[in-house]
């Protein structure tokens, strides 16, 4: 199974932040998220990873931690530029992959290699699905083979994904006990639940403790 992880461009990253953060923190936070999403997936049994974006840092990024880059041909939305590396990775005859966003700094390996295990425990063809903390989107999904869906990447996405699995006629397997994964951060109170697991040392979390942001977020 490889992995997925499209990344936007840093400048103007997460406004729902806005009020919490400014710009310039903004895009070091989103640039540390999207960091410590790479180190896991780098870090996991995944065959590979394949980082789809158009931003130079990301792109940096890949070559650090071993990951392939691939760029877009204009900045595409999630759904959009997921569908274009799962084409990618078919082509090349990969049966299976999933894909995570970049901000869910709380991911680990041990998260992602259990995601693994209950995916490819099925027969292909197949869906596995985390669910977002809010139940409302879609934090990982894992296909086989990787385009047997369309995508609905956005902030309600969990159930038209079980809609078009069912309409390829599989039964989606939902997982429901990867916190890390689960919890993604477009908001103030998002970050604030992330910083309140005091165990939890990532980039972006102990950037986040350094600058303050834990006594700032509780006011």
């Amino acid at each position: 199974m490889w992995g997925v992880l499209p990344v936007k461009n840093f400048e103007n990253a997460k406004t729902r932040l806005a009020p919490a953060l400014s710009p310039e923190e903004r895009r070091a936070l989103f640039r540390l998220m999207v960091e410590d999403v790479l180190a896991a997936m780098c870090a996991s049994d995944l065959a590979g990873v394949l980082v789809l974006t158009n931003e130079p840092e990301a792109i940096t990024l890949a070559g650090t931690y071993g990951a392939r880059a691939e760029g877009e041909p204009e900045n595409l939305g999630q759904s959009e530029a997921v569908l274009r590396a799962m084409q990618i990775l078919e082509a090349e005859g990969v049966s299976a992959a999933m894909q995570l966003p970049g901000d869910i700094p709380g991911v680990s390996a041990s998260e992602i290699n259990a995601l693994i295990a209950a995916h490819t425990a099925k027969p292909s063809p197949a869906m596995t699905i985390v669910q977002a903390h809010d139940f409302r989107g879609s934090n990982a999904l894992a296909v086989s083979p990787p385009t047997l869906i369309p995508f609905h990447f956005g902030h309600d996405s969990f159930q038209p994904h079980l809609t078009e699995a069912r309409a390829a006629g599989v039964e989606p397997e939902i997982v429901t006990d990867l916190p890390g994964i689960a919890l993604d951060i477009d908001t103030a109170d998002d970050l604030a639940k992330l910083l309140a697991h005091a165990d939890l040392q990532t980039k972006a979390t102990i950037w986040a403790r350094e600058g303050g942001l834990v006594e700032r977020l509780s006011r």
